[in-house]
Parts: structure tokens; sequence; C-alpha cells
């Protein structure tokens, strides 16, 4: 009997404990070997391991759950209780979430963390009035200047072919003189070299990636700006986890945030250094180039106030004092 009776009692604490697990699925858009990937899945494990068989968080990444452009409402609906999401793709959901993609208004790390601090506040509210809480950002490297053409200054971008992909990059391509044209990620080997596309901003990770040294010579490392992926989870289904459980997901996301933070100036150093050693000139750009932006970046950082209303001021001016 006493035998029989600590099986029981054994069985029921399983049991208990089995229904205390819980599994998490969490699709993101890009490959595993991806940075933003890699963080995202060491993010999981801490998780995973730390809650002591509460929650298990399973990444499905590139695309494989949901594609990139629905995960952001999939997490929103609780179709998934977790994703990762290019908060820049939402800026027409509300403009604070567009602010790391405003052209030269954050040009290094340190920058990009200040304007993250400003900025995070108004992110965080912006998410909970949509159901759902910001765990983490983690940054993609800064953005450069890919183009056929040797540029030194402004003029040189006059009438140049410029890949634009949404309203802010249109508007870029305008102020330089360019000549904007709409083409997606998945084609810009085949714009660039059927001439469609003689120039575009992106990090040295999509050159890389899109072996971009066989249709284009130039890099200039701009730093045009520093855009960010979030990590957010939908509200309910976070606070339906215990305190316990609650407090390992948000240490892990402060570990993974610390992490992610520190190496990608390392990750963008690699990227370059592989289009150096594929033939492109990695070039730092002239002062004049410099100006050039700088200016423009001033003219599309007032019209993203104008646009953002109150609450994208008082981000700006919160940055700027820093």
């Amino acid at each position: 009997m006493k035998r029989f009776a600590l099986g029981v009692a054994a069985a029921a604490m399983l049991a208990a404990g089995a229904a205390r697990a819980e599994t998490w699925d969490m699709p993101v858009a890009y490959s595993a070997g991806n940075h933003i990937s890699q963080s995202y899945l060491a993010f999981a494990q801490e998780v995973t391991e730390n809650s002591d068989g509460a929650l298990e968080i399973v990444v499905h990444t590139a695309g494989s759950l949901y594609a990139g452009a629905e995960i952001l409402r999939a997490v929103r609906s609780g179709q998934v209780p977790i994703g990762g999401r290019y908060m820049g793709a939402h800026a027409n959901e509300d403009p604070i979430f567009g602010l790391d993609t405003v052209p030269f208004l954050a040009t290094d790390m340190e920058q990009a963390w200040k304007l993250y601090e400003a900025s995070r506040p108004a992110i965080e509210a912006a998410l909970e009035e949509r159901g759902m809480k910001l765990l983490y950002m983690a940054p993609w490297p800064a953005q450069g200047l890919f183009s056929k053409p040797e540029v030194n200054s402004l003029e040189d971008m006059a009438g140049v072919k410029f890949r634009a992909y949404d309203a802010p990059t249109s508007r870029l391509a305008g102020l330089m003189g360019a000549v904007p044209t709409t083409t997606e990620a998945s084609e810009i080997s085949q714009a660039f070299s059927t001439g469609v596309a003689e120039a575009m901003i992106g990090s040295g990770a999509i050159g890389v990636f899109q072996k971009l040294w066989d249709y284009v010579d130039h890099f200039y490392t701009v730093n045009a700006w520093i855009p960010k992926s979030a990590v957010v989870v939908n509200r309910d289904a976070f606070d339906a986890l215990d305190e316990e459980t609650r407090a390992v997901v948000l240490r892990a996301a402060e570990k993974a945030e610390a992490d992610v933070w520190a190496n990608v100036e390392e990750v963008a150093r690699g990227y370059n250094e592989t289009l150096a050693e594929n033939g492109m000139k990695v070039l730092a750009p002239s002062q004049a180039l410099a100006d050039g932006f700088a200016a423009i970046g001033r003219t599309m950082s007032e019209e993203w106030v104008e646009n953002a209303g109150e609450r994208g001021a008082e981000v700006l001016r919160v940055y700027r004092a820093k």
C-alpha cells in the first residue's frame, strides 16, 4: 500500500508538471544562419533551459510558419504567442515603428542605442495598444550605399536608377536626385544585372547574400540608418504565465538584447570584409557626400515628426538631449 501511494503521488506530480508545461511557437522571417535569427534561437534556448520545463519556445525560421508580413498580426491575434519581426515594415501602422529607419538620424551604434533608449517607451506603448509586449530589439548592421557608378557627392546620384521598396526610400531617392525604381528583395540581383537598378541602400549582409559584387563596384559605408527587429509577445499569453516563468522570459530577453548589440559591429565587419574579398570597393564616403546625406537626414527627420505628432516629437527631443 505504501508503494502504491508513492506511485500515485509520483504520477500526480508528473501529471501536474505536464499540465504546466507549455510550448510556444515563434515564427521569424529570416534563415537560421542570420545573426538576428541566431539571437532569437539563443533567447529561446535560454527560456527553455531556465524555466524548468514550464515553457519551451520553438523558433520557426525562414518564414516557415508565417511569412514576415503576417507575423505581427499573428501575435496580436493570438494565433501564435510570440514572434520576431522587422519593425520598420510597420511604420504605416504607427510612425514610431519606423523611427530607426529615418535616414541619417542615427549613424553609429552608440547613436543607435541612444535612439533606442529614447524611443523604447513609445514603442512599448504602441505595442501595448495592440495587445502586445516588447521583449527586446536586435539591430541590423548599418545600411550603406551600393552603387555601380562612383559617388563622390550627391550630384553623382542625379538620374541614377535607385532601388526603392517603400515610401521613405522613394523619398530618399528623390532628395538625392536619383530615379526611384521599385524592386522586391528577391529581385535585387536581377535588377542590377539587367540595369533596372544602379544603386540602393542596404547592409553588407544583403550584399553578401545577393553576391552583389557580380554587378556592383562600390559600397560606401554611409551608415544611413541602423534598423532593428523586435521580439514581441501576445500580452494575454505573457500574463498567463506564472510569475517565475515571466521572470525567466524577461531575463532571457535582457541577455539576448545585450549579446546581439555587443556583437553586431563584428558581424558588420565580417560582411564588409567579404564584399572586399570578392572585389567590391568598400569605401568611406567623401566629406561632400556625408554632408549631403546629413542635410537629407535633417529634412526627413522633420518630415517624420510632422507625421508622428507630439509623441514622435518628444522621442526626438529626448534622443537629441542624449
